[in-house]
């Protein structure tokens, strides 16, 4: 969003900027630029004297978020509400000047319209506290020595609009020194991820994706003063992402280019890899999984840096994915998924024996060899690069969560996909595919081992992810994540047949019989 021109100062409040207007035309052009800013349930207030723009600015808001440009949209001075049909959500424009005081507006039904909405609010000093704190303020007013028609207006960001703000203006400067300043922006689906993504459109087609992610505010500590995010290594902000990035396309892995980004606002502007994935027909497809697994092995193989440069004097550490982290994971199942899915109520003894006994397992059954595990290695995150050659045709685009860990990790997230079923045959060929192509990179994979390996990682994310996609729709409210549920659960039994899992199937079998019992 250009909130600023090269003519234009910033004021002291980085919120805050003066933006000239020489003509209706770029009141306009201001309109579509906020469109692009609010969200649904937004609130925009518009203040100045009569004949500052206020209308003409709203109107010109309202033509864009309905999409229709043709709109009258007419000032509701007399009938203080107007209510329009939007292309996202409903827009509620109020015009409160002949409003008396604020409780009136209980008499105009405001609340029930703008619940929701994108809300347009002209004079809002008339509404008082009966109005949001968090909005987007313009401030109008007439600039006559600039011309008949120029008006200045001050935006400004107050309460949780102010970081959303600033965040939009180092987006403009950001782009400024690329080829997508001006580009137009449309919203990409998210998934389970705090993370949010657009695609960038130039007009000659030309496309790349803006992935914002701003730093995560701590949540509340659990363990040793410290929050979950912590103790699970979690990224905190874009830091972790663009170093990966790097350090893959560095192995010649078909990371997407960085184009530019902004660490401390998180933003972070990226290769557009398309949206083929590895599934044909929503099934996995042999041949993009066998890449992907390949591309896994060359990863193991090549024993990547601990520490990746991001900039000169900017490195980052790729922190271990320890005991600490591996067991608060696995309490995401005693927390969330026992309580509602495992059918016995759990005593603080039981909880309590099944930690103890995952720190044995998880102690015992790994060994010291380490390398990047990037995590969430399953289909939703492997774009399929039919352009390029060899397994650069695997696209990987979800890794800032990459920590050091056993290579099984990611194998078995890729074969055990929590979203789509694997057959048990793909599994195992892909499995022995995998363990050949380890075995011709060095002689030291010791196959064995990394079975054991493969099953103990299995169960534990399976375990983890129980508890995420019950936590999702409890607390979340995404039920969708339900689905997957049958799937994962019989992941966890597979896993659970391996005799070093002995004491974990047998606590599942007195506290959550139903999650174990064979179909």
């Amino acid at each position: 969003m250009d909130l600023t021109t090269q003519a234009d100062a910033p004021q002291t409040n980085d919120a805050s900027w003066l933006r000239r207007l020489p003509d209706e035309a770029a009141t306009a052009r201001l309109a579509d630029e906020v469109a692009e800013l609010i969200r649904p349930g937004d609130l925009v207030t518009l203040s100045g004297e009569l004949g500052a723009g206020k209308t003409t600015f709203a109107r010109a808001l309202i033509r864009r978020l309905t999409g229709d440009p043709e709109l009258e949209a007419p000032s509701p001075t007399f009938l203080l509400v107007q209510v329009y049909d939007g292309i996202e959500a409903p827009v509620v424009h109020a015009d409160l000047y002949r409003l008396q005081k604020p409780e009136e507006l209980d008499e105009l039904g405001f609340d029930d319209a703008a619940d929701g909405a994108f809300v347009i609010v002209e004079w809002p000093e008339r509404g008082g506290s009966r109005l949001s704190q968090d909005r987007l303020d313009l401030s109008f007013a007439l600039d006559p020595e600039s011309g008949d028609e120029a008006r200045s207006v001050v935006v400004a960001g107050h309460g949780a609009f102010a970081e959303r703000l600033a965040r939009s203006r180092a987006l403009e400067t950001l782009l400024a020194a690329t080829p997508w300043r001006g580009a137009r922006r449309e919203h990409m689906q998210g998934d389970a991820s705090t993370r949010q993504f657009e695609r960038l459109v130039r007009e000659d087609g030309g496309t790349a994706i803006l992935m914002i992610s701003p730093p995560r505010p701590d949540g509340p500590p659990v363990r040793f003063g410290k929050p979950y995010s912590a103790i699970a290594r979690l990224a905190e902000d874009a830091r972790p992402f663009v170093a990966i990035d790097k350090g893959l396309r560095a192995e010649g892995l078909s990371a997407p280019e960085i184009y530019a980004f902004d660490l401390e606002s998180g933003l972070v502007l990226l290769e557009d890899l398309g949206v083929e994935g590895v599934l044909v027909d929503g099934a996995p497809d042999f041949e993009r999984y066998a890449l992907a697994a390949g591309a896994l092995a060359k990863l193991h193989a090549a024993k990547p840096p601990e520490t990746i440069e991001i900039a000169p004097g900017d490195e980052y550490q790729i922190p271990p994915y320890d005991l600490d982290a591996l067991l608060i994971e696995v309490e995401l199942f005693i927390d969330w998924y026992a309580p509602a899915r495992g059918g016995r109520h759990l005593s603080s003894g039981a909880k309590a024996t099944f930690v103890n006994l995952w720190k044995k397992v998880l102690s015992s059954s790994l060994t010291l060899e380490t390398t990047w595990t990037l995590r969430d290695y399953h289909s939703p995150n492997l774009l399929w690069l039919p352009k390029r050659e060899g397994l650069a045709r695997v696209g990987l685009v979800d890794f800032q969560d990459c920590v050091l860990g056993h290579p099984a990790y990611d194998v078995v997230s890729l074969l055990q996909d929590a979203r789509v079923d694997v057959s048990d045959a793909m599994e195992l060929k892909l499995l022995g595919a995998y363990a050949r192509w380890r075995r011709e990179a060095g002689p030291s994979f010791d196959l064995a081992e990394f079975a054991r390996a493969y099953a103990v990682l299995g169960a534990q994310r399976a375990t983890k992810i129980l508890g995420i996609f019950v936590r999702l729709d409890a607390r979340d409210r995404k039920p969708q994540y339900l689905a997957h549920l049958p799937r994962v659960e019989r992941y966890l039994r597979k896993n659970l047949r391996h005799e070093s899992l002995a004491e974990i199937r047998t606590w599942c079998e007195a506290h959550a019989p139903r999650l174990v019992a064979e179909p």
